[in-house]
């Protein structure tokens, strides 16, 4: 029997999204610390995603929010959250799993990771497959500015791969 090989990219989409699942752990049970925030965008049509129906129409497939001041009841399951938000003084609450994440970025540390979608739509257990890119960390996130002189960059392993 042939063993097949390690689907690295589905294991380190799972690491880094427990890796957000625990952040967002911490902050449901002690707040937010100092000047963190988060951005967070994610899939509105990924099965499992519960915003209102007023919400999910504006936002058919993609919805970024922000975790800074004013939100209220996150709560962290093993495999989603929830959080109410104020939009246009309307309040929602949200049910995302984490597989729906698309992107998470903590701008005060510099921080950020985006998601592979059809790395979240898979199952199985990390093995078999051709592997495909995992998260990739995008230092700042949204808006980030290029890295200057002294600063690191993100350099994409798939450079190295052989085909």
């Amino acid at each position: 029997m042939a063993v097949s090989g390690f689907n690295y990219g589905r294991l380190m989409q799972r690491a880094m999204r427990g890796l957000m699942a625990e952040v967002l752990g911490v902050v449901a049970r002690r707040g937010l610390p100092g000047g963190h925030h988060f951005f967070i965008t994610f899939s509105t049509t990924h099965p499992g995603v519960d915003v209102p129906e007023w919400l999910k129409a504006q936002y058919p497939e993609e919805l970024s929010i922000v975790l800074q001041h004013e939100f209220s009841d996150l709560a962290v399951a093993s495999d989603r959250f929830s959080v109410t938000l104020s939009f246009a003084d309307r309040l929602a609450t949200l049910v995302v799993p984490f597989d729906a994440v698309t992107t998470f970025a903590d701008p005060s540390e510099n921080f950020g990771l985006r998601f592979d979608e059809s790395e979240s739509q898979e199952g199985g257990d990390g093995d078999g497959g051709p592997e495909r890119p995992g998260p990739r960390p995008t230092p700042g996130g949204p808006g980030a500015d290029r890295p200057t002189s002294g600063e690191a960059e993100v350099v994409r392993l798939d450079t190295f791969r052989k085909r």
